[in-house]
């Protein structure tokens, strides 16, 4: 499927994971891949989106709101940094000793599920949503999918974290599927 996504669609998918990373999330949903669309203000579901109220800054302080980091992982930051161990300090020594990322590597696997590092799975509602994405290109009868199939396959997934958000600027669902339909063409 993923091959169909164009370049915006794919970066849509990038910008997800690295909105879950910053969040401290362990895992990647519908409400990151949200997050993932308004990253790129110049996109069709971006522009959509802004017009009717809702952007980058504001989804994020609501995903942020509705899933807040995990707390141990800052208690930890805390706890060392009170000892005098400053845990951006370790990470420039390793970067520099072993190269950008190296922290960020694979580390536990369990039955072939990357546990930490890299790899971040997607759960079952935005997992949904990008299925879903493939079927609104072929009901349009695109071969490709586009940043708007994949913002109308979120629409089309139904109550999750991703309508809290929308919800949150009182977005009118089918009114906006409509728009992105149109622009799509």
């Amino acid at each position: 499927m993923f091959e169909r996504f164009t370049q915006d669609a794919r970066q849509a998918v990038k910008l997800a994971q690295e909105n879950a990373r910053r969040l401290n999330h362990h895992f990647i949903g519908s409400e990151h891949v949200l997050l993932g669309l308004l990253d790129q203000p110049e996109t069709v579901s971006a522009r959509l989106l802004n017009q009717h109220g809702l952007d980058h800054e504001r989804a994020y302080r609501t995903v942020f709101g509705m899933i807040p980091p995990r707390q141990g992982d800052r208690l930890d930051a805390d706890a060392l940094e009170a000892i005098g161990i400053d845990l951006s300090v370790i990470r420039e020594r390793v970067e520099a000793a072993f190269g950008p990322g190296a922290l960020d590597r694979p580390t536990q696997r369990t039955r072939g599920r990357v546990i930490s590092g890299r790899h971040i799975p997607f759960t079952p509602p935005a997992k949904k949503a990008l299925e879903l994405s493939l079927r609104e290109a072929l009901a349009l009868k695109h071969k490709h999918i586009a940043d708007g199939h994949i913002l109308l396959g979120i629409l089309r997934a139904g109550p999750g974290p991703a309508h809290r958000v929308l919800s949150q600027v009182d977005v009118d669902l089918e009114t906006l599927r409509q728009e992105v339909v149109a622009r799509l063409g």
